[in-house]
């Protein structure tokens, strides 16, 4: 051992790379050869289940929206004051006029009718009235004794399902499922009985589309069967029963593994407590199994192949990339000791390439962000000195606008008052030197003067709501972030409509971040153009100057992606001729203030 291990120490870097890639591969591919076969019938099985669940899905839904059309369908006729009253007359013997008749079917079977043939899954609607002496109205109302050969006749009905049903048609043969109920007039008396039937193949049409190896078909609990083709597994008769049996209420699914014969079976049952039955559906998973395995193998004989020859490739890969692994080291070097302006020659498209490459761009992007840095620092300093001479001029404007204020006071202007008030505090805030960031409650009030300034300019009314939670108010947000938006709500949104409108300022908290939105019942936007505006604030297409552009709002999300990171910014929601809403989302602060964020 200590020999083979000093021959090892002695071999090239590329011989012993070489050897333990080929280790590497070689072993791992053993242990998934050995798992692959323990379980590949898991996944195939795996794979027949789900589609399973998802066929049985899609027809229980079909089923229950069927179930439930004829349902409120049923509800329609019930609850029709007319057709209680009509049946009324007609069990307690009264005599109705030619023309009573005559309207009765013109308005309401006529309607009747017409609610049958605009939906497509109901086969027919018959009412049964308690009299047999009056002329029958086809093919809606009928005479009571026609019940008589019906299955249900001798039950006593409460909007019950009946199945394997022959119905009163042309088509006697055609097998139908009928929801029935009594009809009762204003006083609670039975007067008629009312009868919605679908055709068995439209309800359970998944029936009557089966794959060669498939059964389905629905056992209701009092043990009547529908099926589209005969039960070709008798022998599974037991295990169907007991699986029915572990179904619990609407909507279970439950599904079972069999073996019988020498063959493997796969049986599911679902409950539809609408029908007070169950659904099922069986499959013999016997080809599928091996086709799977089939496939399975090959591929597997392929890997094999693939493998060899790798292994044959590998030597002559290594040298290769050992030779450009050295030259990129000795640049490496050559960086190391302060000459970051040097780049890595493109050495190919292989990994050790690429590896050239994004070593080049780290360099690249070092010396951005320096050049950003320094960029960063010069702006801050510009800003102070900027907001320094702000403020020293604010002092003269502050005197000239109480000047403007008394005069209009004097001459009891005081709506000019107001306004020049509200002009002073927006020109405050925007002077005043303050940190970078600003709270929930200073903004709001700066946008509730903006919107009293914009009510002066225009002939409506922009009405401002807030609904803010307290707590919200002493977070930190950056200063002049939402007057934007509120901006673009009025100029582009609110203005276009030229009649009075409504902002809505709403803000929630959640567990690490709260989200402020300002929504507009303006003009909205097309889907068109909501995606181009998603795209100019995110950068993807240049949002130049000019109005209408989206400059203003990819300022407020460049500056609070630069302060807070890419988790938060600003969202859109838009629905044309109808509103816009602009979502802020940033990092809830424990006490509404931090100090990495201010003080910039």
């Amino acid at each position: 051992m200590k020999r083979l291990m000093e021959k090892y120490k002695s071999l090239k870097l590329n011989t012993k790379f070489s050897l333990v890639v080929v280790l590497l591969i070689a072993i791992p591919m053993l242990v998934f050869v050995i798992l692959f076969f323990k379980f590949l019938k898991r996944g195939v099985m795996y794979q027949i289940v789900n589609a399973l669940d998802s066929n049985m899905e899609e027809e229980t839904r079909q089923i229950d929206n069927i179930v439930e059309l004829c349902s409120m369908t049923a509800q329609v006729f019930l609850g029709d004051v007319q057709l209680q009253d009509f049946l009324t007359d007609l069990s307690q013997k009264k005599e109705i006029s030619e023309q009573e008749y005559y309207y009765f079917s013109k308005n309401n079977i006529s309607l009747y009718e017409g609610m049958i043939n605009s939906n497509p899954y109901i086969d027919y609607i018959h009412v049964y009235a308690d009299n047999n002496e009056f002329p029958e109205i086809l093919p809606i109302l009928f005479h009571g004794d026609r019940v008589k050969p019906l299955i249900w006749e001798q039950n006593e009905l409460s909007g019950e399902w009946y199945l394997n049903h022959k119905k009163l048609s042309s088509d006697k043969n055609a097998e139908c499922i009928s929801l029935v109920s009594y009809i009762e007039n204003i006083f609670g008396e039975k007067v008629g009985i009312l009868e919605v039937a679908v055709k068995e193949e439209e309800l359970f049409s998944g029936m009557y589309s089966l794959e060669q190896d498939e059964w389905k078909g629905f056992v209701s609990d009092t043990d009547e069967v529908i099926k589209g083709q005969k039960f070709p597994y008798p022998q599974l008769e037991s295990e169907i029963q007991t699986l029915m049996e572990t179904v619990g209420s609407n909507g279970d699914y439950q599904y079972k593994q069999v073996k019988s014969e020498g063959h493997e079976y796969l049986i599911a049952v679902r409950r539809i407590e609408a029908l007070s039955g169950n659904y099922l559906f069986v499959v013999n998973t016997d080809e599928r199994l091996q086709d799977m395995s089939t496939r399975q193998i090959q591929v597997m004989i392929s890997m094999v192949l693939l493998f060899v020859a790798m292994i044959l490739l590998i030597n002559l890969t290594v040298n290769r990339l050992l030779r450009k692994f050295y030259e990129t080291i000795k640049v490496v070097r050559t960086i190391r000791d302060g000459n970051i302006d040097t780049r890595i020659p493109d050495l190919g498209t292989d990994e050790i390439g690429d590896l050239n490459r994004q070593i080049n761009k780290m360099l690249d992007r070092i010396q951005e962000l320096m050049k950003e840095n320094i960029d960063r620092e010069v702006l801050i300093k510009n800003t102070e000195i900027k907001a320094l001479q702000n403020q020293i001029n604010s002092h003269f404007i502050y005197n000239v606008l109480e000047s403007i204020k008394m005069m209009a006071e004097i001459d009891e202007e005081y709506l000019i008052s107001d306004a020049v008030t509200e002009l002073g505090e927006l020109l405050r805030y925007n002077m005043k030197w303050v940190s970078y960031n600003v709270t929930v409650r200073d903004e709001i009030k700066y946008i509730k003067n903006y919107i009293q300034l914009m009510n002066l300019r225009y002939d409506f009314e922009i009405v401002l709501n807030v609904k803010i939670e307290e707590a919200l108010y002493n977070q930190e947000i950056p200063k002049m972030s939402l007057q934007p938006i509120v901006e673009n709500a009025i100029c582009h949104g609110i203005v276009e409509t030229v009649e009075d409108a409504v902002i809505y300022i709403k803000a929630v908290s959640y567990q690490d971040r709260f989200e402020i939105s300002i929504t507009d019942s303006g003009m909205g936007m097309s889907e068109e153009q909501l995606l181009k505006l998603e795209q100019k604030v995110q950068g993807k297409i240049e949002a130049s100057g000019g109005a209408g552009n989206g400059i203003g709002l990819k300022n407020v999300q460049d500056r609070i992606r630069m302060q807070f990171g890419e988790p938060y910014g600003l969202k859109f929601y838009s629905k044309e001729k109808c509103y816009t809403k602009v979502c802020v989302i940033l990092p809830l602060k424990q006490g509404g203030k931090d100090e990495k964020f201010t003080n910039r």
